[in-house]
């Protein structure tokens, strides 16, 4: 059976009602993009330019910036584009494609904030070993394997979209394009593909952060083990951006959650803010909280300034 590719173009949707605001609501959204685009990008280069960062910890961090810097790639064209020059319609194989990008991308940052939970309950629970266990190699293979369970796990709820035949209204209620939200306009007997998604959040997203507390228990029991406050203290402070980072990440899912599920109520541009919230938030404040809460990344920044002012 051939792909339905010719149905009708799927429409986007940005602020309904306030259609003539478009304009005005995308100068924060675009500056709030650009500074995601240059912050994370900035945080980049300066872990490949500085050989005191090729530490394990800073190899994850790269992973989350370029995660982030190509979540907000993947979005962000379309949404400027129906704010700026209405450009609303969009086929279904670029919709599909955007859809797989936008999941995929969310569970491999999930899997990258697990990796540096990881990285963190080795560094203090078995300092000795750490440099053993997390070779370069092993760092790698933990990168290809994230994202390999971010890409391949959303194959199959994907792939059978393009089969689907959607004979509901072609108007999509964000301006980027969702699997749950294709999901509403097929008329087929899909089961799978309402189960699957349930399935994959839970063994993914609410695993992951499982794991990440437990580890951070763990963490905590060993530094209150340490006789030492100041020790105590220096170990706790390591754990400080990861920890902000995996709050602000989760907690924007959870908020994100909620509201499809219990805030059907609400208002459409109530939906399309936290929409809005968990895409770009994360990926603004990850760089932001990493720049503040580390001393290695501080000094290099100052020190990068410092020799720009001088020059």
């Amino acid at each position: 059976m051939w792909p339905n590719i010719s149905a009708a173009p799927f429409v986007l949707t940005g602020f309904p009602g306030l259609e003539a605001a478009h304009p005005w609501a995308s100068i924060p959204l675009l500056v709030v993009c650009i500074s995601v685009l240059l912050s994370n990008g900035s945080l980049l280069s300066l872990i490949r330019a500085e050989r005191s960062l090729h530490q394990p910890m800073y190899y994850f961090l790269a992973m989350l910036a370029g995660t982030d810097l190509t979540v907000t790639l993947a979005t962000m064209p379309t949404v400027l584009g129906v704010l700026w020059l209405n450009q609303r319609e969009i086929s279904h194989g670029a919709c599909f494609l955007q859809a797989y990008c936008i999941h995929s991308l969310s569970i491999v940052e999930s899997g990258i904030l697990l990796a540096m939970a990881c990285d963190r309950f080795i560094a203090i629970c078995i300092p000795l070993r750490y440099s053993s266990i997390l070779t370069k190699s092993r760092v790698v293979k933990v990168g290809l394997g994230v994202l390999m369970r971010g890409f391949v796990s959303l194959v199959p709820p994907i792939l059978p979209l393009y089969w689907f035949p959607y004979c509901h209204s072609h108007v999509l209620s964000h301006a980027f394009c969702l699997h749950q939200d294709v999901m509403k306009l097929a008329c087929a007997d899909i089961p799978f593909n309402r189960v699957y998604p349930v399935i994959l959040v839970a063994l993914t997203f609410f695993l992951d952060a499982l794991i990440i507390l437990v580890s951070y228990i763990l963490i905590l029991k060993t530094v209150m083990g340490i006789a030492s406050g100041g020790e105590r203290a220096k170990a706790l402070h390591t754990c400080v951006s990861h920890v902000s980072c995996a709050l602000v990440f989760y907690l924007t899912v959870i908020g994100l959650t909620f509201i499809h599920r219990f805030g059907r109520r609400a208002p459409h541009a109530v939906h399309m803010t936290m929409s809005y919230v968990y895409f770009l938030f994360p990926p603004f404040m990850n760089p932001l909280i990493y720049s503040v809460k580390t001393k290695q990344i501080q000094r290099r920044i100052i020190r990068l300034f410092f020799v720009r002012g001088r020059a």
